[in-house]
């Protein structure tokens, strides 16, 4: 007999039947997207303007390129750290050790891809491999979630995830037993979490503006702006990788398809999504937009302690998850530089609109249980919750 967990978690994403729609929706639109930015209309809404075969999608290069980027960021990830971080403290009352060396990571990436430019490395090409790479980090999302679900099977109850042990296997595949699947020391959800789709995505945004370099003379300051603002933020995010030990991906979700797929594959083939717009249609953007949308980007912030960016000026006195309006307004200026004539660019500020309001959602019901009659005080002072008189 199974040992007693004690009272499941509810349901999230409609249970069973939204993630099994979500197993098939979330690579769907990931293709969709790559597939529309690059076509003519650019249409975010309807069909794409062709169905790409199983030869555009399969491609045993893209397949070893893709290998050897795992591997490259696993053989970073074990390098000497500059420090090591204890976690929070589990159900054994146990902490888990771990390595801060993420933006160490990158800058050894990056030294690495320009010695192999120097010598001749056509990082151009990589735009034109978009979608078989995105094709096998798909497949690897599949494979590896199966291993990680098999594995959870022989995990002792207290390695278990507060979600993802609902007894249906489509769920549970979903969103993942184990709470830290580890194999020796090697944290399989901590280093997918940062390390090869952050850094990933901000590869591939600057093999588009080479790309763009090579058609058109030189990078537009439209690209140059995109490539600018989202490394900024994957720098700052590794730059304070601990911050990540305390978020609700760490502390609280299993490791299953959600993550892993949304790390691997969707961060970086879908974040990138602006650079890969404007690659194949290039706006205009003269200096005095230029300048306020840079404005827009780098209002006055300060980092919380989840690593998160919280406006300052009393914001928490006005909504109760200023970070998160922080996120969305930061989004808004990724895609500015796109120009408003398509409503693809902006999909990230609509996703990410979509995903906050979940968190937000997921955060209040945890507030709620930590706090008590100290969270109902402050929901009454303070009713909203992200975006100043509307929600």
């Amino acid at each position: 007999m199974a040992p007693t967990q004690g009272p499941r978690a509810p349901l999230e994403f409609g249970g069973p039947l939204g993630a099994a729609a979500l197993l098939l929706l979330l690579p769907a639109t990931m293709f969709h997207l790559l597939l529309a930015a690059r076509s003519g209309p650019a249409r975010l809404l309807g069909p794409p303007a062709y169905l790409p075969g199983l030869e555009a999608l399969w491609s045993p290069r893209a397949l070893l390129l893709w290998l050897a980027w795992l591997g490259l960021q696993a053989a970073l990830y074990l390098l000497p750290a500059r420090k090591v971080a204890e976690g929070q403290e589990l159900k054994d009352e146990s902490r888990l050790r771990y390595p801060i060396n993420g933006f160490q990571a990158l800058v050894l990436t990056a030294l690495l891809v320009g010695l192999g430019m120097s010598a001749g490395l056509p990082l151009g090409a990589l735009p034109e491999m978009l979608l078989p790479l995105a094709f096998v980090a798909t497949l690897t999302a599949f494979i590896f979630s199966l291993f990680l679900y098999m594995k959870a099977q022989v995990a002792p109850v207290s390695a278990l995830a507060p979600g993802g042990n609902s007894g249906n296997p489509i769920y549970d595949f979903f969103l993942g037993r184990e709470l830290n699947p580890r194999i020796c020391f090697f944290d399989f959800k901590y280093f997918c979490e940062l390390r090869p789709g952050l850094i990933g995505w901000v590869l591939i945004n600057m093999a588009l503006l080479m790309k763009e370099a090579e058609l058109r003379g030189s990078p537009s300051l439209a690209m140059w702006l995109v490539n600018g603002f989202q490394l900024l933020y994957v720098g700052d995010a590794l730059w304070h990788e601990e911050a990540i030990l305390t978020t609700m991906d760490i502390t609280h979700d299993g490791f299953g398809f959600m993550l892993a797929f949304g790390d691997i594959a969707w961060v970086p083939f879908t974040y990138s999504l602006q650079a890969q717009f404007l690659l194949h249609h290039p706006q205009s953007l003269g200096l005095p937009m230029a300048s306020v949308i840079c404005l827009i980007n780098g209002l006055e912030t300060i980092s919380t302690a989840t690593g998160r960016k919280l406006l300052v000026s009393g914001w928490w006195g006005m909504v109760r998850h200023p970070n998160y309006l922080g996120d969305l307004i930061m989004a808004l200026a990724w895609s500015l530089p796109c120009g408003v004539s398509h409503l693809l660019p902006y999909f990230y500020l609509l996703y990410f609109t979509a995903l906050l309001v979940h968190r937000e959602a997921r955060d209040e019901r945890q507030c709620l249980q930590k706090y008590g009659l100290a969270w109902q005080e402050y929901c009454r002072r303070v009713p909203y919750r992200i975006m100043p008189y509307i929600y």
